[in-house]
């Protein structure tokens, strides 16, 4: 890998870039939420050498939504359920749009 293409990651919302520690320090939750909001299958964070979490920048603005949906007293479970909804949703919006779009007259 060259300076360039890891440079180019820095863009890359999908790039594992956060450890567990950090991850959690920029939501301002702790490690365990984290883990537990991967336990309900809300995120997968990349197993790292030795097996340490990293984390994507996508996958941190999912977890912020789902500890914003804890923190107004959501059950974990129930927030985890309504982040993958509201994800599902807005990839359904563009499909369907363009679905309308073709099949009017």
């Amino acid at each position: 890998m060259t300076a360039d293409d890891s440079f180019g990651r820095l863009d890359d919302d999908d790039y594992p870039a956060y450890t567990m520690g950090r991850a959690a320090e920029m939501l301002g939750t702790t490690q365990g939420f984290l883990r537990a909001i991967g336990e309900a299958r809300l995120i997968t964070p990349l197993r790292w050498t030795g097996g340490h979490r990293r984390y994507s920048r996508y996958q941190l603005r999912i977890a912020a939504r789902a500890r914003e949906l804890v923190d107004q007293g959501t059950p974990i479970d129930a927030a985890c359920r309504i982040v993958i909804l509201e994800d599902q949703l807005e990839e359904a919006k563009p499909i369907n749009a363009e679905h309308h779009r073709t099949t009017q007259p």
